[in-house]
């Protein structure tokens, strides 16, 4: 496939990442050209500097025989002029927008835009899957990562091992013999800043951050396994009122569970904003750095605090001081990868990171067929692959102790038409079969040719 990439940023960039690996024919446009320049030094794409919304620029990127335009420059008014040109000059079949700007949104989900004088096949928005993200967290807060699968019957958890963990430097396999009925596996753990998918003899240790899928009726039972409490928020303070924060409060508004929510926001005009939006979260002015008015908040007695300014250093300290005050979770917003180091030694016990977030959406969107969802762990270290699998696929009809799975990958779960299956090295992978494998970057192109899938875009 011919793939144009609009912007080659810290999104552009890991989306071309991945496409490129892929062996699809990926150009990537930006108009600085330092941008440019690491991309196609970096990755096999080619490499076009300009405007991306330009007509001469996108017929230099080959947008005449272009199958899909992805537009994720930083300019919601670039990204959808540019889908308008691709379309009506280049007649490019497929586009998708990253916008940002609640105004185009609100627009666009109304569906205002739903017409050919804007063609914008998807619409990514960033905020509001950063705000999907924190809520994630919120549902469970003892994890650091949590991402729902096969129809939200199946959830991957991110947890950080205590000294008090009772799975400890015990092997896996025994760990599932001791807990046979539980429907949970260890698919990757991260130990001493290096992922890896364990094998069956290895053990965990007081440190490791693991990733492990879970049916949902057994979350709680997988938590305490592994030494979390299973508690739900009922006190959420939020530091930053902005688009993130709003979409935070408004849902925790009409969530089922009563959470009393309060927001503090430093812009007066953006706090005062926030409080006509809102009709049961209290909002307060200031500084959410300040110790005063986090006292004023009671912070301490807070059940969960999310820090979603836009300033990465604001929202970790604000972060820290709300732990040292007593808030039992805090969870940070952190656009700089090299800042997620810093996460374990400051005590924050979650981030999330909006160009893991953006990034995966926008691959979900673009492997369509068999291929059903695509989750990017970490700083694009692993996938997680949900799949159906293909009566051509090397995997219908083997064991999986038959089947030739890389060394950085392993099968997480399975659905069976209606029935989750927890695989063991004797299930038969079968036709029609929906699979869920954690892996390794450089294993997804193994993964995906032993799947068989032919990735369409249409």
């Amino acid at each position: 496939m011919k793939i144009i990439i609009c912007g080659a940023g810290q999104v552009g960039w890991q989306i071309a990442r991945h496409l490129s690996g892929e062996r699809n024919d990926v150009t990537v446009i930006d108009n600085n050209g330092e941008l440019v320049r690491r991309a196609t030094e970096a990755l096999d794409v080619q490499g076009v500097e300009g405007f991306a919304s330009h007509p001469d620029v996108l017929d230099r990127a080959g947008a005449r025989d272009a199958d899909l335009l992805i537009a994720a420059t930083y300019s919601d008014e670039v990204n959808m002029v540019t889908c308008q040109v691709a379309h009506s000059v280049f007649r490019v079949p497929r586009k998708i927008a990253r916008l940002r700007s609640s105004a185009y949104l609100d627009a666009i989900y109304s569906d205002l835009y739903r017409t050919d004088h804007l063609p914008i096949d998807v619409v990514i928005s960033p905020e509001r899957e950063v705000a999907q993200a924190a809520l994630s967290r919120l549902r469970a807060p003892q994890t650091f990562e949590a991402e729902d699968f096969l129809d939200g019957r199946v959830r991957l958890l991110g947890l950080v091992l205590d000294e008090d963990c009772p799975a400890l430097n015990t092997p896996l396999r025994q760990l599932n013999d001791l807990f046979s009925s539980l429907r949970a596996i260890v698919v990757g753990v991260r130990r001493d800043g290096r992922l890896f998918a364990p094998e069956s003899n290895d053990q965990l240790f007081a440190g490791d951050q693991i990733y492990v899928f879970t049916d949902r009726e057994d979350v709680e039972r997988t938590l305490e396994i592994f030494g979390k409490e299973t508690t739900r928020p009922e006190r959420v303070i939020i530091i930053g009122g902005g688009n993130v924060g709003l979409t935070v409060a408004k849902t925790l508004e009409t969530g089922r569970n009563r959470v009393r929510t309060k927001i503090i926001e430093h812009n007066r005009d953006r706090a005062e904003f926030a409080a006509d939006a809102l009709e049961r979260t209290i909002v307060l002015h200031g500084d959410g750095l300040s110790s005063e008015l986090l006292e004023e908040a009671a912070v301490g007695k807070a059940d969960a605090v999310l820090t979603l300014t836009h300033d990465d250093k604001v929202n970790i300290l604000a972060a820290v001081r709300a732990k040292l005050a007593g808030a039992k979770l805090v969870v940070s917003l952190v656009n700089d990868p090299t800042l997620v180091p810093l996460m374990g030694p400051l005590d924050i016990d979650a981030y999330i990171n909006p160009r893991s977030t953006t990034v995966s959406t926008i691959l979900r969107h673009v492997r369509h067929g068999r291929v059903r969802d695509i989750y990017s762990i970490g700083d694009a270290e692993a996938e997680v692959i949900e799949a159906q699998v293909l009566p051509t696929s090397s995997m219908s009809g083997r064991t999986i102790r038959d089947i030739d799975l890389p060394e950085g990958a392993l099968i997480g779960m399975v659905m069976k038409q209606d029935r989750i299956v927890k695989p063991n090295p004797d299930t038969r992978i079968e036709e029609g079969d929906i699979v869920c494998i954690f892996a390794l970057t450089d294993d997804v192109p193994e993964v995906e040719r032993l799947l068989q899938v032919a990735i369409d875009f249409f």
